[in-house]
């Protein structure tokens, strides 16, 4: 576990890195905005892209790992959605904050799970983080926005919501990948090696971008509704994720690299997604802080249970 710990250390160092930049005025404010961008619109899809296309699945249990990946997601989001009427009664989480507590529950920060993949794990691990962030991000949208709307008591436009969805860059990195892998012919050599540049700048720069996002001054103001996603997230998902992969039969790396994917913090997306909605954006940004503070602990500790169980 402490080897884990110490090879993750250096993608903990940089989200450090990048809020510890953000407060001092080397960088024009306006400047992370831009990175923001340049992340959504070209390196995170270059990264997504050249890994689908490079990746060797002969070694994967693709089907397996699909309903895996499913499974846990719809498991997840029933459980997230079954908790209203208890918090509700309770009074432990407010109408207006739940959907904030409900997309933290459900997301998960795919470049964060790429950037540990890639210090730990073989190719064929980022392929399959790869592979989840393909699957996925179409289904946790679809309910993300569900949820806020309903809860916010808001209208979306779902003609253009749709729209978005379908030119998601990351949606068409992913198409283009496995169209690309479909044809008879390679992918061209020297663009491949280009993208893979972009695709390790991209991993380092996101990182930075996660960090510089970060509101520390959140941890001080801790509450249940901060709280149960920290749990339902960090511990919740990964044991049902581990607990289904097993009972379908993956073993050795593969059930490793799925817990990678379910241990990882919430994703900071959704922050602007609440903002857009009449969510509680507030509350997302803190959760999203105390989340990846404390995944710098749980993340190890998933991997070395994984490990263990996996007789890796």
């Amino acid at each position: 576990m402490f080897a884990t710990f110490e090879s993750i250390l250096p993608i903990f160092l940089l989200i450090v890195a990048g809020n510890l930049l953000r407060r001092v005025p080397l960088v024009d404010q306006r400047a992370w905005t831009g990175l923001e961008q340049l992340g959504f619109w070209f390196l995170y899809p270059a990264l997504l892209f050249v890994t689908i296309v490079n990746a060797d699945f002969s070694r994967l249990s693709l089907n397996t790992i699909f309903f895996t990946m499913a499974g846990a997601f719809v498991i997840v989001t029933a459980l997230a959605l079954s908790l209203w009427p208890l918090l509700s009664r309770t009074n432990l989480v407010a109408h207006s904050e739940f959907s904030t507590v409900f997309q933290s529950t459900i997301r998960w920060n795919g470049f964060m799970a790429f950037a540990v993949a890639q210090k730990l794990f073989p190719p064929e691990g980022l392929a399959v983080v790869a592979l989840m962030m393909a699957a996925i991000i179409i289904p946790i949208n679809i309910a993300s926005i569900s949820v806020i709307v309903k809860f916010a008591q808001s209208k979306a436009n779902w003609s253009s919501i749709a729209a978005k969805m379908a030119t998601n860059p990351l949606v068409l990195a992913s198409l283009a990948a496995i169209l690309i892998r479909a044809q008879p012919f390679g992918f061209y050599e020297p663009l491949n090696q280009t993208l893979d540049l972009v695709g390790r700048a991209a991993l380092g720069m996101g990182l930075i971008a996660i960090g510089a996002g970060l509101r520390p001054a959140d941890l001080f103001r801790p509450r249940f509704a901060i709280w149960l996603p920290v749990f339902t997230k960090l511990i919740a998902y990964p044991v049902i994720m581990i607990g289904l992969a097993i009972a379908l039969g993956l073993e050795g790396p593969q059930l490793l690299y799925l817990s990678l994917c379910a241990a990882v913090p919430t994703a900071m997306n959704g922050y602007l997604l609440a903002r857009q909605l009449g969510g509680d954006a507030e509350l997302y940004a803190a959760i999203t802080t105390m989340q990846t503070l404390v995944s710098f602990f749980s993340i190890p500790a998933v991997l070395a249970i994984a490990t263990y169980l996996a007789g890796a």
